[in-house]
């Protein structure tokens, strides 16, 4: 499945933060933007297999890929 993936630099937490806008709550981070990115792909598999579990409305994808700011 693809969803949006959003990833932007936090100075804040001095980090890249991910987030999926379309899972709720669905949100990651890493040093990297790689590291980032495969965090946020880990807690995707991980939201969708529990959301599968308890029988909860999977939400429609999208064909982009990703998005930087």
């Amino acid at each position: 499945m693809k969803y949006l993936i959003q990833i932007c630099w936090s100075d804040e937490d001095e980090a890249f933060i991910a987030e999926i806008p379309a899972l709720e709550g669905c949100v990651s981070h890493g040093s990297s933007y790689e590291e980032a990115l495969k965090h946020i792909q880990d807690a995707a598999e991980a939201w969708l297999t529990v959301a599968r579990r308890h029988g909860d409305p999977i939400p429609s994808t999208t064909e982009e890929k990703a998005i930087s700011c």
